[in-house]
């Protein structure tokens, strides 16, 4: 979900008004809601001044956040970024606008793998927006070398309290279910509470359940956390000092989509925006900023030979195949919450 860049998901609300000529001679506006730091402000800006359209951005820290804010009829709203399974449960809610999307010319760039939403396999509605992996950022000076979550919670038994992993229920169960071989869509109560059990095995060598973790890694406080890929924001610039790993048994991976809202009042400039977000000098914007997996194919050979080629950011297939996706549990999220408020309790 991370900087979204998956980094820091609680962050304030915030407006951000693009540079323009002036109000009065905008011909419309754009208004987005959009987790934080995930987009580029270039993009926003050029978007901008192309149409002279007035953009604003809201930003929330987490899908439930975006959903909670929409249904309790918040007004005004053009477009969010919701991850792929909350796409699905949007689409059953009917709050997303059908856009034919892929009827525009710049459809041809994006890759068909990304159309991850069961709800909209044609991309009817949303655009496929970026992805990335959930894995562990560490201390390079502390841990010369990780590749497992086996190895993660073995160091952690051996220096107590110096790792950490994420405050989310999906991500941090994920994992457990992940170690037992299991889907991290798995519905059998007896799957998830064996889950539930790998984390509280270790609970108590785990510093802390937390999204804020960059500034305590990178001065040594913690020797490794459970963490986005956004992370290698940092950790190209300081790679002495910093490493990313994708575990060896596997891990998960996120997507969110571009959707328009059923109740946009600015649907045409919502349009415009779609189109705007598949060119890929544009695309290849936010995925240089946010160091994370680009859907679209031809943005992808516009970025950076370091950056394309990094297999931490752009893995290759054999890793691909060990990524999952959440999908929407429906009635059976209930097993998760169940299984996390002991995690957390106990």
């Amino acid at each position: 979900m991370t900087p979204k860049i998956r980094s820091l998901f609680v962050v304030p609300l915030v407006a951000l008004a693009c540079a323009m000529p002036g109000a009065a001679a905008a011909e419309g506006r754009l208004s987005l809601y959009n987790w934080g730091d995930y987009i580029s402000p270039e993009i926003l800006e050029r978007f901008g001044k192309e149409f002279n359209v007035k953009v604003t951005l809201d930003t929330y820290g987490s899908n439930e956040e975006m959903l909670a804010k929409i249904q309790a009829g918040a007004t005004g709203y053009d477009i969010v970024f919701p991850s792929v399974h909350m796409h699905d449960i949007m689409a059953k809610l009917g709050l997303l606008a059908k856009t034919d999307l892929n009827k525009m010319a710049g459809f041809a760039n994006i890759d068909r793998a990304a159309l991850r939403a069961k709800s909209d396999p044609a991309g009817e509605y949303c655009l496929p927006y970026a992805w990335g992996t959930v894995g562990i950022v560490y201390n390079a000076k502390k841990i010369p070398e990780l590749k497992s979550w086996k190895q993660f919670f073995e160091y952690a038994r051996k220096n107590p309290k110096k790792v950490a992993m994420l405050d989310d229920m999906r991500e941090t169960l994920g994992v457990g279910l992940i170690l037992n071989g299991k889907s991290v869509n798995a519905r059998k109560p007896e799957d998830v509470k064996a889950a539930q059990e790998i984390i509280l095995k270790h609970k108590p060598d785990i510093g802390a359940f937390t999204y804020e973790v960059i500034p305590l890694v990178q001065s040594g406080d913690l020797h490794a956390a459970h963490y986005f890929v956004g992370a290698m924001m940092y950790v190209l610039e300081k790679p002495d000092t910093l490493g990313y790993v994708i575990p060896e048994e596997g891990a998960t991976m996120y997507q969110e989509d571009i959707c328009v809202l059923k109740s946009a009042p600015n649907k045409a400039n919502a349009m415009k925006f779609l189109e705007f977000m598949m060119r890929p000098e544009i695309s290849v914007l936010n995925t240089i900023q946010q160091k994370n997996g680009s859907v679209n194919l031809k943005a992808m050979e516009l970025l950076p030979p370091a950056l394309r080629n990094d297999a931490r950011i752009n893995p290759p297939a054999s890793v691909r195949a060990k990524l999952q996706i959440f999908e929407d549990l429906g009635k059976d999220l209930k097993t998760y919450d169940r299984a996390w408020t002991k995690v957390k309790t106990n």
